[in-house]
């Protein structure tokens, strides 16, 4: 048995008398019931997640993916590929959006390389990257599938193997890309997993003009009459239609999930990822925490797949690399912080509300 099925056998939901007890605690806290809402709602699932009411959500980690896509040769992005490995090598700087927010956020950046399309040999070896490189760029979807079977298999298992080895120091996941043209194969993902129309889903990623969007919408709807992905089957529709940066986002989720480790979901592509591994587990589901909606038209129907019909933020947020994740990190606190902190009735010395 591989890694992806051992992985997939440790997921279960989440546990439900740690979420009684949490309900318990939350609807006696002095103050109007269910005064801090979503905050409340949140804390439930850490608690779920966790099977605590006192979860430790103090190392935080944002794992960025990054890949390059041969579907950039359509036409479909502003920007060349060679963006891709220059952004990883200021994400190892420090002097990227993530950096920034995940220093606020006080959380700790790890960089994968998981199919860019350059030689990033130098900072794997200096420890400055996870090497996890399944190609030197995915195949042009338009024209193909994107991936093999076997390497949409090798890109899960690397994002498994990534949240395995972090998992021994970290309490909290948040998800991140970076990959110029990912938007493309992330549109093709959600217009399978949703059946959404690719027009109604499709946006201006980097900020394609009109000409040049419509151009997009063609090149996924292409994409998909090609490979024809089985919606059913998330290795499929990976392989088919993905990039290895999406396959080691689902697969850090299903690592995430085997190790009962919330993690926070960034914005289109990130939910991209969530999709696929949603596909090969379900129960990976209740490990979500949905950060903020993206700007790009798709993500809310991407969401709702998942369940979600309101993610913690809405911001007008278009970047990816785990920004989004990385604030709503101080959401994810704040709803640890009124489970542990805030005294009940009886424990405050406070009359309750008149039954």
């Amino acid at each position: 048995m591989g890694l992806l099925e051992t992985t997939k056998q440790a997921i279960f939901p989440q546990d439900s008398e740690a979420r009684e007890l949490a309900k318990a605690r939350l609807d006696n806290l002095a103050l109007p019931h269910w005064a801090l809402g979503d905050i409340m709602d949140l804390g439930l699932d850490l608690a779920g997640i966790t099977k605590t009411i006192t979860p430790e959500i103090k190392k935080k980690a944002i794992v960025t993916m990054a890949g390059d896509h041969g579907v950039v040769a359509e036409g479909v992005s502003k920007f060349p590929s060679e963006v891709t490995p220059q952004m990883v090598y200021n994400f190892v700087r420090g002097g990227a959006g993530i950096n920034a927010l995940a220093r606020q956020a006080g959380a700790d950046v790890f960089v994968a390389d998981m199919g860019v399309a350059a030689d990033l040999s130098e900072l794997a070896r200096d420890g400055k990257i996870f090497d996890k490189k399944v190609g030197f760029g995915t195949n042009n979807i338009a024209a193909g599938p994107a991936m093999s079977d076997a390497m949409a298999r090798k890109a899960l298992e690397a994002g498994i193997e990534i949240a395995n080895e972090l998992s021994k120091e970290y309490d909290i996941f948040g998800t991140g890309d970076m990959g110029i043209g990912n938007t493309t194969p992330s549109t093709a993902i959600a217009a399978v997993c949703t059946g959404k129309d690719v027009a109604e889903l499709t946006g201006r990623g980097t900020g394609l003009d009109d000409d040049q969007l419509l151009h997009k919408i063609e090149v996924v709807k292409k994409a998909i009459e090609i490979n024809k992905p089985d919606p059913k089957n998330g290795i499929d529709i990976l392989a088919k239609v993905g990039g290895f940066e999406i396959g080691g986002i689902a697969g850090l989720i299903l690592g995430a999930a085997a190790h009962r480790k919330p993690v926070v979901i960034d914005g289109f592509i990130s939910t991209a990822g969530a999709l696929i591994a949603y596909k090969i587990e379900p129960f990976v589901r209740d490990y979500l925490i949905f950060a903020h909606r993206s700007v790009e038209p798709g993500h809310k129907h991407m969401q709702e797949a998942l369940g979600c019909t309101r993610p913690l933020l809405d911001l007008n947020f278009r970047l990816g690399e785990g920004t989004g994740a990385a604030l709503a990190m101080n959401v994810v606190e704040a709803a640890v912080a009124v489970m542990t902190e805030v005294l009940t009735f009886e424990e405050a010395a406070v009359a309750g509300a008149d039954k």
